[in-house]
């Protein structure tokens, strides 16, 4: 049935605007306004005040009578709608009638036809009339849902179509002097205001075996419901579980189901999501959405049948995120999963016997929603058992498969490739909960096998028209990045099993390969999904080569040459957003991973200059991954190749890698609040909450051990460290709102205040080497200052000197004197008395009159003169012979000394 076909049967059903009221009698209408009087001035000739006071008299004989021609003569005045200013008294009248009602069933008539007036637009004589009447419109509005206590059909169903027409108005039928029509929001505003919705909510536990009715006030929840308002007001009167209680109940016209539906989404949507799914998160309501769907699954044939089981199904998708729902108490997970799998797995369960989708589109709809659901309730580890007994991972693995050529589908080609994309995403979220189930179909040579078939160069027409086939039009992209996501999701696990068996058939090479094909299919186009594919790629070998020497050394060379690759992209690429920046933490990962701790691969690493590149990446400053790279930077210096690598390397303007290290330091200091005086010393020290600082803080003081930085300078650093981790667990623990036993509260207090006195420490001991190199500079200036004065004083006693012997050699007066002054000064050197038998020997020459030295000569008295030949002969006899014959010593040619070596003696 469609949604027209029922809306048709719903009207079919609704009584006539012109209901015959049984009545003992009839009563004629008296003051009727004429058409004259309504354009002179409507509404004057009516005292509502009057009637009112009519209606609250008693005793009299025709009281009754009188009443009842008060309301008609009413209704007539005001048949073109209610004025503001008249509806509080107006609905004043209509509350004194509706209390008569029970004991006098004739004010049933006039009630009705008041209730019928107000679906009209109401009018305002003053534009500000919306504004001064609100609050009395509103209590007016909200009084029709109290009104639907009266136990009367007819009423409760003139009151419904009165609120649907707040959303139909239609203008009056005849324009009144003097009056505007009020805005068509206006009704609807007033209804928020004077709280209907939740009146009418709660009006629905007295039609509970009242169809007509009920269907009538579901149709006014309807309309009521699309306001944000409303549906607050209907979730605080429990309307989710009191509409969803009844989804079930007997309505040949569909339109129960239909309604309540269409409200439940409303209400999902338009107010608190989370307060919504709590109250359909019982066992009733579940109960009769597993019926409802079930009976729609099974039966359905019609496009209205099967859009309202997908929306049924949606609706039960979001109560199951909840983990309280009762899902599997309800049977309702068990049946979700024998649907979602009858078409792959044969069943004998008489539920889905001779049963068969179509190719539609709601059935192709329900398909990925079933698929979309199994993966929200393997998170509940009480449903693993129902998923094994359903044999939902052989199911999903029927779509791990390279397309057969002239098989027969069920489905579309492009329907088929979305349901396969779909599969393989479905199975990264349930094998992971399933290995045992995974490893006993063979899932990793699944796998592998179909990965094989993606990178190879087959034809294959791909139509990527869904969320999973995104850039995957024309290739085998998507289905290559969903099975390496369910590769990625496996080998996440840490099993033992799983990773040794992915080893064994050949993974790492198979990867290794599939990586350097996608570089050669580079084409910007596919960049984002390639960039992807090539991450989970690097990712995946690090998860097989971690903690695995084996895999390490399957890595190798070719490992190491895609890693180099990456390292050595563009880095104005980084900022794109297109995927690089993931790229290259999943190559930093690698590189700890599979290259780490083998040390052929790291030699041929350092070979190819990684660490230059390293280094290269690090000088970018990007804050993102400083603390990756020193961390590598750190285990790579445990190869002895290293340091020349890394001390050979410069950067831009020739920074060298301690140059690099320091100002990346002092960046961090900056970030951690540190300030430092003049003298280079630790003022002030402002502890972060980051633990990023924390940890480029380690890793640079590793670093700086490396390179055999001061002791001081780590001592304070090591502290700070080791004092902001401490920090910033007792930050979390007081963010968490935990307090910590006595003894672990003194132990961190004891420790935060050994950090700090150790910091404390390292300042003091700063300030104590400040002070001895201020002492040491001032004993250097003063050698200093001493060394100058010295050197002008030698300068000084040498010009005096210089001064001294002009005067001797300008002035013979002068030069006497000095020479007295120079024979005063030897004699008195000299002994007073000369020891017997010694020789004296004369130090200047007679008759010279010079006050400079006479230099080293001695008149040696005991030598005779014919040896020596007198003053003037050669007394160069180093090199000379004495002659046989005697006298004086005479130059001889050539002479050889008689111990002088030979130049060819090789000794």
């Amino acid at each position: 049935m469609s949604t027209a076909e029922a809306a048709e049967k719903a009207e079919a059903r609704e009584p006539s605007s012109r209901i015959k009221f049984s009545s003992p009698r009839q009563i004629p209408i008296v003051g009727v306004v004429t058409e004259d009087e309504e354009v002179q001035g409507a509404f004057k000739s009516m005292d509502l005040n009057r009637v009112i006071k009519l209606f609250e008299e008693t005793g009299k004989d025709d009281l009754e009578e009188r009443q009842l021609k008060s309301v008609k003569k009413l209704v007539q005045c005001y048949q073109n709608g209610f004025p503001l200013r008249d509806l509080a008294q107006i609905f004043k009248i209509l509350n004194l009638c509706a209390e008569k009602i029970k004991t006098q069933p004739h004010f049933i008539e006039p009630a009705y036809n008041i209730i019928k007036l107000c679906g009209l637009p109401f009018l305002k004589k003053k534009a500000s009339d919306e504004i001064t009447y609100a609050e009395d419109t509103a209590n007016s509005v909200g009084l029709l849902g109290d009104l639907m206590k009266i136990q009367n059909s007819e009423l409760r169903i003139q009151i419904c179509k009165c609120i649907i027409d707040f959303y139909h108005a239609e203008p009056p039928k005849k324009h009144i002097p003097g009056y505007q029509q009020a805005s068509s929001s206006y009704k609807i505003k007033m209804a928020e205001v004077g709280g209907l919705a939740k009146t009418m909510i709660q009006s629905l536990k007295l039609l509970e075996n009242q169809l007509v009715e009920k269907l009538w006030v579901l149709k006014a929840l309807q309309h009521l419901s699309t306001s944000e308002v409303n549906c607050t007001l209907m979730v605080k009167a429990q309307a989710a579980s009191g509409i969803c209680a009844h989804l079930n109940d007997p309505d040949p016209s569909g339109q129960l189901l239909f309604r309540s539906s269409e409200i439940l989404w409303n209400l999902l949507e338009k107010s608190s999501k989370e307060e919504v799914i709590q109250q359909l998160s019982n066992l009733k309501c579940l109960l009769a959405l597993k019926e409802v769907f079930k009976n729609l699954f099974i039966r359905g044939v019609s496009h209205y049948d099967r859009q309202l089981r997908n929306d049924i199904l949606v609706i039960t998708t979001i109560i199951s995120q909840n983990p309280g729902a009762p899902m599997i108490e309800s049977g309702f997970t068990r049946d979700l999963i024998l649907f979602a799998t009858f078409n792959e797995v044969k069943s004998q369960n008489p539920l889905v016997k001779g049963l068969k989708l179509s190719n539609s589109y709601e059935d192709f709809e329900l398909k990925k929603l079933l698929f979309n659901i199994i993966v929200i309730l393997c998170k509940d580890l009480s449903t693993i058992q129902l998923l094994i007994d359903g044999k939902v991972i052989l199911a999903l693995f029927t779509y791990v498969k390279r397309p057969e050529k002239h098989k027969i589908l069920e489905w579309s080609a492009a329907q088929y490739e979305e349901l396969q994309l779909h599969a393989i995403a479905t199975l990264s979220s349930v094998a992971p909960f399933l290995i045992d189930e995974y490893m006993f179909y063979n899932g990793n040579a699944q796998v592998l096998e179909f990965l094989a078939w993606c990178d190879n160069e087959d034809s294959f027409f791909s139509h990527g028209n869904s969320f999973h086939g995104a850039g995957g039009r024309g290739n085998k992209f998507a289905q290559m990045r969903y099975s390496l996501r369910l590769l990625r999701a496996m080998v996440y696990l840490e099993n033992d099993t799983i990773n040794k068996d992915l080893c064994e058939k050949g993974a790492i090479q198979q990867l290794i390969g599939i990586f350097k094909n996608t570089i050669s299919k580079y084409n910007d186009k596919e960049e984002a999904i390639l960039l992807e594919i090539q991450s989970d790629i690097l990712l995946i070998l690090s998860g097989l080569c971690e903690h695995h020497i084996p895999g390490k050394e399957i890595f190798g060379t070719g490992g190491v040459d895609i890693i180099l690759h990456v390292m050595k992209t563009d880095p104005k690429k980084l900022q794109s957003g297109l995927g690089y920046n993931v790229l290259l933490y999943s190559t930093l990962d690698s590189i700890w991973c599979c290259i780490l701790g083998c040390y052929p691969s790291e030699d041929y690493f350092l070979e190819k200059e990684g660490i230059f590149l390293l280094l290269d990446l690090l000088a970018l400053n990007q804050k993102k991954f400083c603390n990756l790279i020193l961390g590598i930077m750190v285990e790579f210096c445990d190869n002895p190749k290293t340091a020349a690598h890394v001390n050979a390397w410069r950067g831009k303007k020739d920074q060298t890698a301690a140059s690099l290290l320091i100002k990346l330091w002092r960046k961090e200091e900056k970030e951690l609040g540190v300030k430092r005086d003049k003298y280079g010393k630790i003022v002030v020290f402002k502890r972060s909450k980051k633990s990023y600082h924390c940890l480029l803080t380690a890793q640079l003081l590793q670093l700086w051990m490396l390179l055999r930085i001061s002791e001081q300078k780590f001592m304070l650093c090591w502290a700070n460290w080791i004092g902001e981790i401490w920090n910033e667990i007792y930050e979390e623990i007081k963010l968490e709102k935990l307090r910590p036993v006595t003894t672990d509260k003194k132990i961190l207090e004891s420790i935060t205040a050994a950090s700090e006195n150790i910091g404390k420490m390292v300042v003091s001991l700063q300030s104590e080497m400040i002070e001895s190199q201020a002492r040491q500079d001032v004993q250097n200036e003063q050698k200093v200052y001493t060394k100058i004065q010295a050197t002008h004083k030698q300068r000084e006693l040498a010009n005096k000197s210089w001064g001294n012997f002009l005067a001797r050699t300008s002035n013979a007066k002068t030069l006497k004197k000095a020479k007295r002054l120079q024979e005063k000064a030897i004699e008195s050197s000299r002994y007073g008395e000369r020891p017997p038998n010694a020789i004296f020997h004369r130090t200047d020459i007679k008759g010279l009159n010079a006050t400079v030295p006479s230099g080293g000569v001695v008149t040696v008295e005991s030598t005779p003169a014919r040896l020596v030949g007198g003053p003037l002969a050669d007394t160069d006899i180093a090199l000379k012979k004495l002659p046989i014959r005697g006298g004086a010593l005479q130059k001889v040619k050539a002479v050889k000394t008689v111990d002088e070596p030979k130049k060819s003696d090789p000794t």
